[in-house]
């Protein structure tokens, strides 16, 4: 608990479709292809995907290290 009494929101351990596009400058569209390619895991709540941060940072790291 935070000196001030109130509870910390803790850091997510998942992203959006959204948050993926965003991160990696593409359209949803193509963040969705990519989340479904299995290139990293991932998690259906319904029609919903959340997208591992460890191993989505994970894989954006193995990217970098390619170029």
């Amino acid at each position: 608990m935070s000196a001030s009494g109130g509870k910390q929101t803790p850091k997510n351990r998942t992203y959006t479709v959204e948050d993926i596009a965003a991160i990696l400058g593409i359209g949803k569209s193509s963040a969705n292809k990519l989340a479904n390619s299995g290139e990293f895991q991932t998690i259906r709540i319904g029609n919903m995907i959340r997208i591992s941060r460890k191993s989505f940072e994970d894989w954006l790291g193995m990217e970098e290290n390619e170029e």
